[in-house]
């Protein structure tokens, strides 16, 4: 499609004239175009301003916490100690010689042994099988040596079987046989026997307890049946039965006021020491196969007890922790402070409950002289105090930065983004004013930054630490100065 202009003149450029005129047109529209740009450039600079002055603001504000200036470090003059320590705040710094003369330890209460029954009623052993006897260790299968001839045991022997091997392996020389009465295993020999080798690979004979050599008889050192501790309790191999339940077989006890529930047909002993240190009852208690023994020992270190009740006939009385058993009392931490008198505590953790000094805690986990070194927490101080001169040359830099008017070298002048702002100008000066200055009415010897060292970077409006020594040796010596300087300020 096409159309002509007529009346015009031939050659006149039309083109050119509208796009002028256009032109013109637009010029208020591009004005306020490059208009919104540069306010919408302002109101990024300004967000990110505010966001270094908040940053500043707490930095600033992490110096005036109460307790920046108050904090201590501990250092243990021995290398290589065990104990540790901490000091809370305002703990006077200075050296603390520790003596401890006499650790704190748990009371516990010991069950009687031998607590499991007989490996048999009778002297038949026959149906007893290796695999499946009531021993503290089970037996391994391999060979142990009699007078010098090995035996060999398989798990699926019986101890009759095992017994008869022996015999038939020494020629007659040696017998072995088991005494119901005294639930052990009773060797006798024509002369001399000599038990074990160095090559043996069963442990038959050190779970059986034979190791009496050079004797004609040998018997084992101690009781034999133990108590089983995975099965239930009223097939457990238990020497003394229990009978303070209820027809389901329902029974309980108490330590420490806290009542324990058990089950004789369901719950194992292993089950009801794991119930018992689950409990709120304040001890742990354990099973020790080598004595065939339960003990009960207190959670807690110090000089107290443990009280055990049930009914008669129960699960304690078989375990012989009832009136039986014995209690081993705890002792009291025994130490001296800096020459002083002694002193205890129930626990090895040394409070101020026990030595007096508010704040100071040393757990001590061995005997002797220790000396702790109390010091202000220097480097925690100097952190916050690092990040307040970053907070504060990052404000600055921005401000010196958003605020510039440059000229180069052919007189052409570039203003940055916020420079006809006279209100963010002063900004940065009086926040080098209010850091240059000096603080009225403080006690201390820290009345301004300079006094710690700090000051300004020649040429620049930023901040620096200038002499490093300086600073620290105020941090480390008169710290309550400088929290008055930095919370006055």
């Amino acid at each position: 499609m096409s159309f002509k202009l007529s009346g015009l003149a031939s050659g006149f450029d039309w083109r050119s004239l509208v796009e002028q005129l256009m032109e013109v047109e637009r010029v208020p529209i591009t004005r306020l175009e490059a208009e919104q740009t540069r306010n919408s450039q302002k109101v990024t600079q300004l967000g990110t301003l505010g966001s270094r002055l908040t940053t500043l603001k707490t930095a600033a504000l992490a110096l005036r916490t109460d307790s920046l200036f108050d904090r201590r470090t501990v250092a243990n003059a021995s290398s290589g100690s065990t104990w540790s320590a901490t000091a809370g705040a305002g703990v006077a710094a200075g050296a603390y010689a520790f003596d401890v003369t006499r650790l704190a330890t748990a009371a516990r209460r010991e069950g009687t042994g031998d607590r499991g029954g007989s490996l048999a009623a009778t002297s038949d052993v026959s149906g007893l099988t290796v695999a499946t006897l009531p021993l503290a260790t089970p037996v391994t299968a391999g060979t142990f040596s009699v007078n010098g001839k090995q035996v060999t045991v398989a798990l699926t022997d019986s101890l009759q079987t095992v017994f008869d091997r022996i015999s038939t392996a020494t020629g007659g020389a040696v017998t072995a046989a088991y005494n119901p009465t005294t639930d052990r295993v009773e060797l006798s020999g024509a002369g001399e026997i000599v038990l074990g080798a160095a090559n043996d690979s069963s442990n038959f004979l050190r779970v059986l307890k034979l190791g009496n050599n050079g004797t004609a008889a040998v018997t084992s050192s101690g009781s034999l049946g133990t108590i089983r501790t995975g099965m239930p309790l009223a097939s457990g191999n238990l020497r003394t039965a229990v009978t303070a339940v209820d027809a389901g077989g329902n029974g309980s006890f108490n330590v420490n006021g806290v009542d324990i529930a058990y089950n004789v047909n369901t719950d194992s002993l292993a089950t009801v020491l794991k119930r018992i240190n689950q409990s709120g009852a304040g001890v742990t208690a354990a099973y020790d196969s080598s004595l065939d023994r339960v003990v009960m020992t207190n959670n807690a270190t110090g000089d107290l007890g443990i009280a055990i009740s049930e009914g008669a006939g129960g699960l304690m009385a078989a375990l012989g922790l009832g009136s039986g058993g014995t209690l081993v009392r705890g002792q009291n931490a025994e130490f001296t402070v800096n020459g002083g008198g002694t002193l205890t505590s129930a626990s090895n953790t040394l409070d101020a409950s026990a030595h007096g000094i508010t704040g100071l805690s040393v757990t001590a986990r061995s005997q002797g002289a220790q000396t702790l070194n109390v010091s202000p927490d220097t480097t925690a101080m100097r952190e916050k105090i690092d990040a307040f001169i970053k907070a504060f040359n990052d404000v600055q830099t921005f401000l010196d930065s958003s605020t510039r008017v440059t000229t180069d070298s052919k007189g052409k002048v570039t203003a940055a983004i916020l420079a006809d702002n006279r209100e963010i100008q002063s900004w940065g000066r009086e926040l080098r004013s209010k850091a240059f200055a000096a603080i009225p009415g403080l006690d201390g010897t820290i009345a301004r930054l300079e006094n710690l060292g700090i000051d300004f970077k020649s040429g620049t409006n930023e901040l620096e630490v200038k002499d490093s020594a300086k600073l620290d040796a105020a941090l480390r010596d008169r710290p309550s100065d400088v929290g008055e300087f930095f919370g006055t300020a």
